[in-house]
């Protein structure tokens, strides 16, 4: 019955993250569309800014996953090391996300 319930879960996980990418690429290309249709055309710098901030996100992430290695080595309980462990790669995170936004900010600038 457990291996039923793990499968079932990462096929919906799986499934989840299929619907989000093809949400997300049937959106930009509609959009797209609607630009090319109005005479419009779409910018190709957003698309070096986009890769910009997945890596700035990325790279924040693999620095708080690294910086949380420091409670694994620690005396805690199981709760506060896990809550110690996932607050320090939310925070990289957050700190690779705001990176991203100064590098794009600083971009549109010039």
């Amino acid at each position: 019955m457990e291996n039923i319930q793990d499968a079932l879960g990462a096929l919906l996980l799986m499934g989840g993250i299929v619907a989000v990418v093809f949400i997300v690429v049937r959106y930009t290309y509609l959009l797209k569309k609607a630009m090319i249709e109005k005479g419009l055309k779409p910018s190709q710098t957003g698309n070096k800014m986009q890769y910009v901030d997945i890596g700035c996100i990325v790279l924040g992430l693999g620095v708080g996953l690294i910086a949380s290695t420091i409670f694994t080595t620690m005396d805690l309980s199981e709760d506060t090391a896990d809550l110690f462990i996932w607050g320090t790669i939310l925070v990289f995170g957050a700190g690779g996300l705001l990176l991203a936004h100064w590098l794009r900010k600083k971009e549109s600038g010039r």
